[in-house]
């Protein structure tokens, strides 16, 4: 199967753990369990981050159709953009289980390399583009 129809498959099933996500949080937030203001924070911010860039990812997968690329530089690009979604995102679930308030932890690196896989991603996508 074409990475450009697989790789948009499985955002489509991963959204689908984002809204479970989103129903846990609203959860907290209704009084079921309490995550105290610093974890509510990083949850918050890998929930909302991993539902934009999966979303942003389906159109990314439009694109990286018409920019001509083989079937592996298709592959090496949308897996680069998916490992740095779940990184970045993930990160912050990271920081928040082994994190401390004003200190860096493993999930700040991971987020972080989320980002800078997702540039890389973002940059092989533009310049097939030109």
């Amino acid at each position: 199967m074409e990475p450009t129809r697989l790789l948009p498959i499985i955002v489509l099933f991963s959204l689908v753990t984002v809204e479970y996500g989103g129903w846990t949080l609203l959860g907290f937030f209704t009084g079921r369990g309490a995550l105290g203001a610093f974890r509510e924070q990083f949850f918050r911010a890998g929930h909302a981050h991993a539902g934009v860039l999966l979303v942003l990812s389906l159109v990314y997968f439009i694109y990286l159709e018409r920019a001509g690329f083989s079937t592996g530089v298709q592959w090496l690009a949308g897996l680069l953009l998916l490992v740095g979604i779940l990184a970045q995102s993930g990160g912050f679930f990271v920081h928040l289980g082994v994190g401390q308030e004003g200190r860096s932890s493993a999930g700040t690196v991971m987020t972080r390399s989320g980002a800078l896989l997702i540039a890389a991603a973002l940059v092989i996508l533009a310049v097939g583009l030109i």
